[in-house]
């Protein structure tokens, strides 16, 4: 039996974490963790999964605040612990992601003085959270942990840190304490004069066209997104992390735009009169990237103002709950038609209205590597097998390379949040933890960690996490024995690479020793019956693809051939 054991601080934070309906906490278990690990012992509403590296446990909590739009707990222990937590709170931090890191400290009759382990974790979180706070009395546990959840999923979400001595966490606690009830936080939406004025300016334009962001995805508007886009004939390009946003299938997406200068959709700014930018994050793509003159005309509608930058500057900003405003704004503008055409008649016209020759030139790159043989096997037809092979829902979850280039221009995203990428961050090693996390929170669907094996390496020990809780991923690892998009840019900037190469183990054989089922195809017709196998095992699988990059710089090539008119 049990030993009944007076309440602590601790266990009044866990009982808040219940309360607050979070549904793991992420860790590599520490000393100073212990009492808070007591806790979730006995606490049966909060599941505790314990990972391999603390870095691990950061991006599982990353990606499932990204798909959930709740915060899971990433906790780690005190110093190295702590510090290892900081490249996922940092990916959570410029992705906009909600989670909750919680580490242990040093008793606070040590903070004023050199002691083992101890370093300001606080301070050093401070450029990379919403809020911290250091728990210095057991009563106040109730207020930080709901101020905690508050800030981080409030827009723009982010991270936050609540750092818990031992001695606190230790303190018994009166049990009239109790956690805080969480509450329902309501957006506003734009006046009535606001929309009218985004109607007029977009009616009075020819050539608008929509850049939607990863805000359309967190605040679930993607439905009414679509809406408008039919509705009015306008084209849609997306950021990396704003693919699902609007379907690829639909004549009127462009995909992803924020590959280079001249890229195919990147001609397609050039061309807008107006750009209507819905839940954008200037973090993901610079707008000197797209606007360089900063004479675009500029339609802002997200859940906060404005970033001030010298290259976006809107005329109209509908500040308030994205997906209210965009159904406001399409019954205002339809009676207007855009440039004085209706949605029939901007049809009629789709190649200078809705780029359709962009978007034909995309689906041409893709279409044309489909059959391909060669081999090393082509990323095109690497990214076409792995389309193939999956349903609308599934979850592609994107590591950070030259892999990351060829998934946000070419895999079509069909539902909002089955493409994940990090972009404001760009954290190497995301992609298992992070596919970790997509299992838990969707179950029923298949999900692909895509990684090359670079940023593969970097969180392989998290395998064994995977088999262990029996999260049933399938890793795809693009071998090239190297940091491929390094050398990419080496090799487009300098003529050369350098200091880029390395060796790999045989990532089949190193699959299998932690007793998943690895494969390898044979040759490029191959690799799509491989993927099927591995998808369809009954738990955690591995495919290795020798991949060609040579196509990374005949891709800069094409693209840099493309004049600024498209």
């Amino acid at each position: 039996m049990t030993r009944p054991m007076p309440r602590s601080a601790a266990a009044l934070l866990v009982d808040c974490l219940a309360t607050e309906g979070c549904e793991y906490v992420f860790s590599v278990p520490g000393e100073e963790t212990m009492d808070v690990l007591e806790a979730l012992s006995r606490q049966s509403a909060v599941r505790h999964i314990t990972t391999r590296h603390e870095q691990g446990a950061a991006f599982m909590a990353d990606v499932y605040g990204r798909l959930t739009g709740h915060a899971a707990v990433a906790m780690a222990t005190l110093g190295p612990g702590a510090t290892n937590l900081v490249t996922g709170i940092a990916d959570a931090y410029l992705d906009h992601a909600p989670m909750v890191a919680l580490t242990g400290q040093t008793g606070l009759d040590k903070l004023h003085k050199e002691a083992h382990q101890y370093v300001d974790i606080v301070r050093m979180l401070e450029p990379v959270t919403k809020w911290n706070q250091r728990v210095a009395q057991a009563t106040s546990v109730p207020e930080i942990v709901r101020k905690a959840f508050r800030v981080s999923q409030l827009e723009k979400p982010g991270p936050t840190h609540v750092e818990l001595p031992e001695d606190i966490a230790a303190t018994e606690v009166d049990e009239v304490l109790a956690p805080i009830e969480p509450t329902q936080t309501y957006f506003p939406e734009p006046t009535d004069e606001a929309i009218a004025h985004a109607a007029r300016l977009l009616a009075g334009s020819t050539r608008p066209l929509v850049l939607a962001g990863n805000g359309i995805l967190r605040q679930n508007a993607a439905g009414a997104l679509r809406d408008l886009a039919n509705g009015l004939h306008v084209p849609v390009a997306v950021t990396f992390m704003g693919k699902g946003a609007i379907d690829d299938r639909s004549h009127l997406s462009l995909m992803a735009v924020g590959l280079q200068a001249r890229d195919h959709v990147l001609s397609g700014f050039y061309r807008a009169d107006v750009v209507v930018a819905v839940g954008y994050d200037l973090v993901e793509y610079a707008p000197s990237r797209w606007n360089p003159d900063g004479r675009k005309r500029i339609i802002h509608i997200d859940t906060q103002p404005a970033e001030v930058d010298a290259y976006y500057q809107p005329e109209v900003e509908l500040v308030g709950d994205i997906d209210g405003t965009l159904r406001r704004l399409l019954p205002v503008v339809l009676p207007l038609g855009i440039g004085g055409h209706d949605a029939g008649q901007r049809h009629a016209t789709r190649e200078t209205l809705v780029h359709q020759d962009l978007r034909t030139a995309l689906l041409a790159d893709l279409e044309a590597f489909d059959t391909d043989t060669g081999w090393p096997i082509k990323p095109q037809k690497a990214i076409a097998d792995l389309r193939r092979a999956l349903g609308p829902k599934d979850i592609v979850v994107s590591d950070v390379g030259a892999h990351k280039i060829w998934v946000s221009r070419l895999y079509q995203a069909y539902e909002p949040n089955t493409v994940i990428i990090s972009n404001g961050f760009a954290a190497m090693g995301i992609s298992l933890p992070g596919a970790i996390a997509a299992k838990l929170v969707h179950p029923d669907r298949r999900v692909v960690a895509l990684c090359g094996d670079g940023g593969f390496l970097m969180n392989s020990q998290e395998l064994e996490t995977a088999r262990r809780i029996g999260a049933n991923i399938t890793v795809v690892v693009w071998r090239d024995d190297g940091y491929g998009l390094i050398d990419w840019k080496q090799r487009t900037e300098f003529e050369h690479p350098f200091g880029v190469d390395f060796t790999n183990p045989d990532f089949v054989a190193y699959a299998q020793s932690f007793g998943m089922a690895a494969y390898r195809p044979t040759s490029a017709a191959d690799l799509f019956p491989t993927l099927k196998r591995a998808l369809e095992h009954d738990g955690p699988s591995l495919v290795e693809v020798p991949i060609d990059y040579r196509e990374n710089l005949r891709l800069t090539e094409r693209l840099g051939a493309l004049s600024p008119a498209g």
